[in-house]
């Protein structure tokens, strides 16, 4: 879900060529599960092979990294660890919302209302243990580094790029920035004309890239205020934040009461402070690991091939396109490199 920031942060439209060898950080939980919910047959049931296995979530990891990677966007794929436990009524929230989809897409699968059972299976994805591992096993044949992060991996990313290891971090949501991301990209595998969900209209959707310094240089905050601001209007760790308080009127209320604490005398009680600045701490002091190597290597091609096709039933001949793609890419990397010192 993250926190709503769209309306008062200043973004820069950018193209790909902005990025052609920039190196960027995805959180690979919430792309799997896009995966998941997206890639899927006409009535809602996820792509699988021929042993019932759910593959929806490979194909898009593999295509979309190829993709990204020729174009020479250099990805790394962070992994989530233990959320923490204040985590724990966003986490229970979106369970009953999938309980309740997988009741809505039975239903409309009995009435024959395919459309509306597809929307509903969307909903219902559930990203298991094995689906996880088969997207590290992936990403291992295909040369791309992945990071497990102790807990969040939207804070590991950001670690790593205020550490400056990595350039960006890509995610739709605004939680890197309350992180400490120095760059954050928004829009990086939507870009183009989209369909907005529910309705037969299509919208511009263009590459963003936000930078956390000239954020806070507009707004006339600091970090803290920007995350106490977060906090009035909702998190994922205090989901709905305060009724009535939108972003301009958070950015208000913390440019004149100063901070959290004293902007809270002017709110309606029912939330403890106490809770509140423990939010704060967690994204001033994430538990992040320093323990990671980013190295991307030449794609071995044929442990690639034996994974997909041998084991999962993927066209040979597309999966070896795209790995004829992946490799240019990689050659173009390498050859950058050298030029560097030369």
């Amino acid at each position: 879900m993250g926190v709503d920031l769209g309306p008062i942060v200043e973004r820069k439209k950018i193209s790909f060529d902005d990025l052609h060898g920039k190196s960027i950080a995805i959180d690979c939980y919430n792309a799997l599960y896009q995966f998941l919910a997206t890639i899927r047959g006409e009535a809602g049931e996820p792509l699988m092979d021929s042993s019932g296995r759910v593959t929806s979530h490979l194909s898009g990891l593999f295509y979309r990294t190829v993709n990204l990677m020729e174009r020479g966007v250099w990805v790394a794929y962070v992994f989530d660890g233990e959320p923490p436990t204040m985590k724990e009524a966003e986490l229970k929230r979106r369970m009953r919302v999938k309980e309740e989809a997988v009741i809505k897409y039975e239903e409309a699968m009995r009435r024959g209302a395919v459309e509306e059972a597809r929307r509903y299976a969307q909903m219902t994805s559930k990203l298991k243990d094995e689906m996880v591992e088969d997207a590290k096993r992936l990403l291992d044949s295909m040369g791309v580094p992945w990071i497990q992060a102790p807990s969040e991996g939207e804070a590991q990313a950001a670690h790593m790029v205020s550490k400056n290891d990595l350039w960006a971090v890509a995610s739709q949501d605004y939680d890197s920035l309350l992180f400490g991301a120095s760059r954050l990209i928004r829009n990086l595998t939507v870009t183009g004309r989209r369909k907005l969900p529910g309705r037969d209209v299509y919208v511009d959707v263009d590459l963003e890239l936000l930078e956390l310094e000239k954020i806070l240089k507009v707004l006339e905050v600091t970090r803290e205020q920007l995350i106490d601001l977060a906090i009035l209007l909702g998190t994922d760790y205090n989901p709905g934040g305060f009724k009535g308080v939108g972003p301009k009127t958070a950015l208000k209320l913390i440019k004149e009461r100063g901070d959290l604490t004293s902007a809270l005398e002017t709110l309606p009680e029912g939330v403890s402070l106490n809770y509140l600045l423990e939010i704060r701490k967690l994204f001033l002091h994430p538990k992040v690991t320093d323990d990671y190597r980013l190295e991307w290597r030449k794609p071995d091609v044929e442990a690639t091939i034996n994974f997909l096709c041998g084991e999962r039933d993927f066209s040979e001949r597309r999966v070896r396109n795209a790995l004829d793609r992946l490799i240019r890419g990689w050659v173009d990397k390498e050859r950058s490199t050298l030029e560097k010192f030369f």
